[in-house]
């Protein structure tokens, strides 16, 4: 085991009931510098964390009684983040993806190579010390910039926390303007890639005609209008992080050819005799139902299996409304700042209007409301004049329902004074519509629908 380690004063508890093996991973490991403690079973290593403060767990799977597998387990459900090495000699994919979703932070196969073991406690360790660095610099209720002090919001920043340490592919679940390149920034930043490109691209925005050359770069002739080589996105991310967001809008074709990239790491340029490998890590994101899409024959079942292995969903604002205040109150500084303006106070009416408000566009929404509010506000003070016209509106129709009803009416208002759902659909597109300037691939990301579903939707009424 040769290289820098990373340094801890607490020692590396190796459980191996093979004795030879924990002799020569404790021999290997100390000659590297760590302290170590050796025992032959689950149910020893538990007493042994009862009394002693130890730095990492490197474990076989197979032991007698309780099993590597049931001790990672069984610590993760206490709530320990202690790192966790997994050793077997009877690795499967299966296995370790088993052993990732647990906790594990990383997964090493018999016959040992110690220098891969060298490296992935060093990668563990080193991990486990720059998380607790950020968490101790970050602001309560943060994930890198992501706002979220609710528990839904919680558990997505520690799953992805956990997930950001493996090199496997991330599929990001999520309605449009929800935060899903903020999630994969995050990931990108708290992974061992952080210091490598993280290259984002939109695939519903290139021409399917372009998308083959655009992913994996074309050489010079390969078609018309190729005039000078050019690399794709696989090489400009080499070592990083390519993050494809709404990857249901990608062509069958090249989701094979993504699907082989994936299994290989390997690429070729069109026009290109030979491939080329690269090193890229795959997060991926839709707001479609990816399932759906595969039995309407739009998506490939194989890539999608490849892709859900660690999923992640962020939920829509409407879902975490104790966040709202707290998002406001950020966007406001954000803004704010940008601006060169000093807004410290929000007119009471203003804040009820924007936390009773539905959001079907999300923090995008509220983030666009915001900005514009900010713009307008004067002398410190954000009023509820300066927001946005559908946002007050729907405000002024909720007071108003309510008086109603308050007033003795319910029946009546029931009955005569509210329109129907329909109704309300159609009015609210049509002010999305007229507040984007009638820009339709913009209204439908507030509205959180397809493109041909705002066009459908139009043309019935």
């Amino acid at each position: 085991m040769t290289g820098s380690y990373s340094h801890t004063e607490f020692p590396i508890l190796v459980v191996e009931d093979d004795a030879a093996i924990l002799e020569l991973l404790e021999e290997e490991l100390q000659e590297a510098g760590y302290k170590t403690l050796g025992v032959g079973s689950a149910e020893d290593a538990l007493v042994t964390l009862s009394h002693s403060e130890v730095a990492l767990v490197i474990s076989d799977v197979r032991l007698p009684g309780m099993t590597g597998m049931q001790l990672l387990e069984q610590l993760r459900h206490e709530g320990s983040r202690l790192g966790f090495i997994v050793i077997t000699a009877f690795g499967t994919i299966d296995q370790a993806v088993e052993a990732l979703k647990i906790g594990a932070d990383d997964f090493l196969t018999k016959p040992l190579d110690l220098e891969s073991v060298g490296e992935a406690v060093f990668r563990v360790l080193e991990n486990r010390r720059l998380a607790e660095r950020f968490q101790q610099d970050q602001p309560p209720g943060h994930f890198h910039g992501i706002v979220g002090e609710s528990e839904t919001m919680q558990a997505l920043f520690h799953d992805a926390a956990r997930l950001a340490k493996s090199d496997a592919p991330i599929l990001i679940l999520g309605e449009s303007g929800t935060g899903k390149e903020l999630l994969a920034r995050a990931i990108h930043a708290e992974s061992p890639r952080s210091g490598e490109p993280f290259i984002a691209i939109n695939c519903a925005s290139i021409p399917s005609e372009l998308m083959e050359s655009e992913f994996f770069g074309h050489v010079k002739g390969a078609f018309t209008g190729a005039s000078d080589s050019r690399q794709g996105l696989f090489q400009a991310a080499n070592g990083g992080s390519l993050f494809l967001d709404e990857i249901g809008e990608m062509s069958p074709g090249l989701q094979a050819k993504l699907l082989r990239a994936l299994q290989e790491k390997r690429v070729k340029a069109v026009g290109a005799e030979k491939e080329e490998a690269v090193d890229v890590r795959i997060i991926a994101a839709t707001h479609r139902d990816l399932e759906q899409e595969i039995e309407g024959g739009n998506f490939r079942s194989d890539l999608f299996y490849r892709l859900e292995t660690f999923s992640l969903r962020i939920p829509p604002l409407r879902e975490r409304q104790g966040d709202i205040e707290r998002l406001i109150s950020a966007l406001i500084e954000k803004h704010a700042g940008a601006q060169g303006k000093q807004i410290d106070r929000i007119e009471p009416m203003a804040l009820q209007t924007l936390l009773e408000y539905s959001y079907p566009g999300n923090v995008r929404e509220l983030e666009n409301a915001i900005m514009r509010a900010v713009t307008l506000a004067e002398e410190g003070l954000l009023s509820h004049a300066d927001l946005p016209e559908r946002i007050r509106q729907h405000g002024q129709e909720q007071r108003s329902a309510v008086h109603q009803l308050g007033a003795g009416n319910a029946l009546v208002a029931s009955q005569q004074s509210w329109p129907s759902l329909e109704e309300v659909e159609k009015r609210y597109i049509q002010k999305v519509l007229e507040a984007t300037g009638g820009n339709k691939r913009r209204t439908a990301d507030i509205l959180g629908i397809a493109r041909r579903t705002l066009y459908r939707r139009l043309e019935e009424e």
